[in-house]
Formats: C-alpha cells, sequence, structure tokens
C-alpha cells in the first residue's frame, strides 16, 4: 500500500460537517484507508474574492489506488458534495480534497501534480501535515515537513475551535 497525504478545506455551507463528511466517503473508497486525521484549522483565505475563512485539515491515507485513480475518487467525492468545476479560482468552495504527497513519488501531469506545487509555500496545508509526518521528506525539495515549517513568515492559524483538539506548533 501507498503512504499518501491528502489535504481537505471547506469555507461553505457548513464546513465541519463538510470536511467529516469528506474523510468519510474517502474512507469508503474500496483499496483507500484512512489512517489519521490532523487537527483542523481556521485560516484566512489566500488569493481569490472575498470570501469566509476556511477550515483545513490534511489525512493520511494507506491505499492501492494510482495516484490518478485516487484524483479520480477525490474528484468524484468533490462533486459529490456539490463543488463545481469550473469554479472561480481560488474562491469558496464546499470541499477540496487536494493529493499532496503519494509516497516518494513525483507525478507530473496536465491533471496531476505530485507532490502539489505549492505544498511548501502554504501554511494551512504544512502545519497540519506536521501534526501528522514531521520527518516526512519532500521528494523534489529534500527537506523535511518540519524544515518547510519553519522557513514560512510567522503568523500561525489557531486551530479552529482553540481547545485541547489541536497540540498546535
Amino acid at each position: 500500500m501507498s503512504r499518501v497525504f491528502v489535504g481537505i478545506g471547506s469555507n461553505e455551507g457548513h464546513p465541519l460537517d463538510n470536511i467529516s463528511r469528506a474523510i468519510g466517503l474517502l474512507a469508503l473508497q474500496p483499496k483507500v484507508r484512512v489512517v489519521q486525521m490532523a487537527p483542523i484549522y481556521e485560516t484566512a483565505p489566500v488569493g481569490g474574492p472575498p470570501q469566509d475563512d476556511f477550515l483545513n485539515t490534511v489525512v493520511e491515507v494507506d491505499t492501492d489506488l494510482s495516484p490518478e485513480q485516487l484524483l479520480q475518487a477525490t474528484q468524484e467525492i468533490e462533486r459529490r458534495m456539490g463543488r463545481t468545476t469550473p469554479g472561480v479560482r481560488w474562491g469558496p468552495r464546499p470541499i477540496d480534497l487536494d493529493i499532496l504527497l503519494y509516497d516518494d513519488r513525483t507525478v507530473h501531469a496536465d491533471s496531476l501534480m505530485i507532490p502539489h506545487a505549492m505544498l511548501h509555500r502554504r501554511r494551512f496545508v504544512l502545519e497540519p501535515l506536521m501534526q501528522l509526518a514531521p520527518q516526512l521528506i519532500h521528494p523534489v525539495l529534500r527537506q523535511t515537513i518540519a524544515e518547510l515549517f519553519a522557513q514560512l513568515p510567522e503568523a500561525a492559524p489557531a486551530p479552529a475551535g482553540g481547545d485541547a483538539t489541536s497540540s498546535g506548533s
């Protein structure tokens, strides 16, 4: 099985429910097992039109699906949950699932880039990913997730709810 990290975000409807539902739908996929989920963080949107803050997390999954098959599965979950394509770039969405890392593989296709091209620049991805796998090495940049996180500018997002559901960093 391959070890994969999937970023999940939502800022439309009921974001916490949307994230929970997306993880449930991901777990129902054949050949996919959700291993663990990072704390959920509330973050301001990056780019795009004015919109509500996002809730973001990362899940670790084990899968026998190929990267392309997993992409199809995540896109189908997005469609089932009401995401329309093409939407407004960086606009609000009920759910967003991004394959961040797939073992130590790299994929460069029109529809899929692994590792995710902006992974190392996005606090809302690195912070929850660091909670799951701080020593994981980015297959292109050859730095750990903790090292990439340490290079980000300050201003960490607060865990959603601000309670004991997160160890923060």
